[in-house]
């Protein structure tokens, strides 16, 4: 099927724009970039009674220069070198696996088509290898309506998954189906046609539905909003057995920046200052509740704990790598 012209539209801004490439110069020692293709893709932890599987929907590399706020080229430089890391910075894609009694679900859908071929898009291959089917997904959970979060649930404009319900954070179907919010906010175009054209197929099949406040959307997960950087931006909580992994989204995109240095922004922060607000509060709560979370962003499989560092910042503690048969 050919791509109409809107969607092709979108397809070319979303893989020109959204993630900003670069060849910065490096003065001092180089790091190898290990850009390397893994072929498992997939980490499991249990959260409770519940499996969750990380999956890779690939990575891209990203200029942290041209798209973060708040910090200094030389500010970002220095700190990427304390994580033996360079711009521009080779950035994770995570979706998350939940199996549920009577439900397979999807937190996020990577970027589908939407950045082009080698950049991202492979989470239909990671499914498979885990035997599942487009049509086995019951439920998508966004946390927003970004490309690389939403671009998975749509190939040529159609629904890839036809069996699926997605979910979404009411703010933002209010936000990016009303055109003159564009003109209101000065937020680019393009977040706007990307939105409608991921989202529109499910609602005219009456397969999406919305929250506009704290809500149970299925057993075990609890949505809430955290508005910032989009304005429906959620994170999902699941619990099981006395213990719980929340899912946040986009509340991080560069742990060696971000964490010793929450104020920092990106610009794909809809609301620079509601973002900000939102990473400083979240990150101390989480790192005084020892919870565990899951950002699409951090390296794979995303999974960690925070805890405060004596510079006033923040560590991030990757979940202990676990390989052995469950009896």
């Amino acid at each position: 099927m050919h791509m109409n012209s809107r969607f092709a539209a979108a397809l070319l801004a979303a893989t020109l724009l959204q993630f900003p490439l670069a060849h910065a110069q490096q003065t001092a020692a180089p790091i190898p970039s290990h850009a390397v293709q893994q072929e498992s893709g997939s980490y499991n932890v249990r959260v409770g009674d519940i499996k969750v599987t990380a999956l890779s929907d690939g990575t891209i590399p990203i200029d942290l220069h041209a798209l973060l706020k708040g910090a200094t080229p030389e500010n970002i430089d220095k700190l990427l070198m304390r994580s033996f890391q360079r711009n521009p910075l080779e950035t994770s894609i995570n979706v998350y696996l939940v199996k549920l009694p009577g439900h397979t679900v999807l937190i996020d859908t990577g970027a589908g088509q939407l950045f082009g071929p080698g950049n991202g898009g492979r989470l239909l291959e990671r499914l498979a290898a885990q035997g599942l089917q487009p049509e086995d997904v019951t439920d998508v959970l966004l946390t927003h309506a970004h490309s690389d979060h939403s671009g998975g649930l749509v190939k040529d404009g159609q629904r890839v998954f036809p069996n699926a319900t997605v979910y979404v954070g009411k703010p933002d179907v209010d936000f990016f189906f009303n055109e003159s919010n564009q003109k209101k906010t000065g937020y680019e175009q393009r977040y706007f046609d990307i939105a409608r054209l991921t989202l529109k197929p499910y609602m005219d099949a009456g397969k999406l539905k919305t929250f506009a406040a704290t809500q149970e959307v299925l057993p075990g997960i609890t949505a809430t909003l955290h508005p910032g950087h989009t304005p429906g931006s959620a994170f999902y909580r699941l619990t099981s057995a006395g213990e719980s992994l929340t899912f946040v989204g986009d509340l991080i995109h560069v742990a060696a920046v971000q964490f010793p240095m929450p104020g920092v922004t990106i610009t794909f922060d809809q609301n620079q200052a509601k973002a900000a607000s939102v990473r400083k509060a979240q990150f101390a709560a989480f790192a005084r509740e020892r919870a565990l979370i899951a950002a699409p962003h951090l390296p794979f499989p995303g999974m960690g704990h925070l805890r405060t560092s004596s510079s006033g910042g923040y560590d991030w503690v990757p979940v202990t790598y676990t390989d052995r048969k469950e009896n």
